[in-house]
């Protein structure tokens, strides 16, 4: 799929928009189960947001930044248009805007309801793996394989079979890289690889407590309480931004060259990530009948409401 970005300048209906769609597409990495990617190819800015991902390189930001020399100035004016800001950087913004105000429901109904919660996440991210998956074909060894394999280590990340190594700064920049790098990728979301981390409520958490602790410094608050919270988004980012560089362009040349078997991988991904969410539950709640029910019972809420949301929408793809 190939898209020229537009060398116009960005009108305010338009940086309107691309907030609005960043809106969308936050609420939806926000949540397991709904991939920003799907949302940016079902609102049809898809193209247009690898473009400008991919069109971001060394080279280009170096022209930028030489943009105060006077006989520059030109070239600055080209990279910028290039890499699209006028479109980024509300998309961006309108996304931010959304993953907070998600992750302040999150960390409030973590603590206080975490079985209607992680229930409702399971089955929307069963719900996605079927949804997802009746668009693909399995028709050779290779792709039942591949499936395996890919279904396999979501299983085994989400039983903590498999871990990250090391822990603090090391695994929240690794988890933002990966995470971040999802987050653009049709079928799978980014708050779904931070399940299978364990670090989704985590990082929830650091993040309301980060805007919280803003929030009061404004009204002459402590800045030791941006301190650690801040750090931990910092990080996260960092490793956003690298993963955005790196792990997405390798997902991309994958598509290009192997497009059936990424995509299988990927789904398959989903498909065995399905019992991540009912970890979090077995932190503060036994497995008796009652949790079980329940668990059961907001599940079903959950696939009922991806798969609503796929009727709505006339379907989600993977590509």
């Amino acid at each position: 799929m190939e898209y020229n970005t537009p060398d116009v300048v960005v009108d305010r209906l338009e940086l309107l928009r691309a907030y609005g769609y960043g809106l969308c597409m936050g609420t939806a990495d926000a949540l397991p189960g709904v991939s920003g990617g799907t949302v940016a190819l079902l609102l049809g800015f898809y193209g247009r947001l690898i473009a400008a991902v991919t069109a971001f390189t060394p080279w280009r930001a170096a022209a930028i930044l030489r943009g105060y020399r006077p006989e520059q100035r030109t070239r600055a004016r080209e990279a910028l248009l290039e890499l699209d800001l006028g479109f980024l950087l509300p998309l961006g913004v309108g996304m931010a805007t959304a993953v907070v105000l998600i992750a302040d429901i999150v960390s409030s109904l973590a603590k206080t309801h975490p079985v209607a919660m992680f229930g409702f996440f399971t089955g929307l991210i069963a719900a996605s793996a079927i949804t997802l998956g009746r668009n693909l074909t399995f028709t050779t060894p290779v792709h039942a394989g591949t499936a395996i394999v890919g279904a396999g280590l979501a299983l085994l990340v989400a039983a903590d079979l498999v871990t990250l190594p090391g822990s603090g700064p090391v695994v929240i920049l690794v988890a933002g890289a990966i995470a971040v790098s999802a987050m653009i990728l049709p079928g799978i979301s980014g708050s779904l690889i931070l399940i299978l981390l364990g670090q989704y409520v985590f990082l929830s958490d650091e993040l309301t407590a980060f805007v919280g602790a803003i929030g009061d410094l404004l009204g002459g608050g402590s800045l030791a309480a941006v301190v650690d919270p801040g750090t931990t988004v910092a990080l996260f980012l960092v490793g956003g931004v690298v993963g955005l560089l790196s792990i997405a362009r390798l997902v991309r040349a994958a598509m290009a060259r192997r497009r059936e078997l990424t995509l299988i991988f990927l789904v398959s991904l989903v498909a065995g990530s399905v019992p991540a969410p009912l970890t979090n539950i077995s932190q503060s709640h036994a497995w008796t009948t009652e949790t079980i029910a329940l668990t059961a019972g907001w599940a079903v809420v959950g696939a009922i409401a991806l798969f609503g949301l796929e009727y709505l929408v006339g379907g989600f793809e993977p590509e």
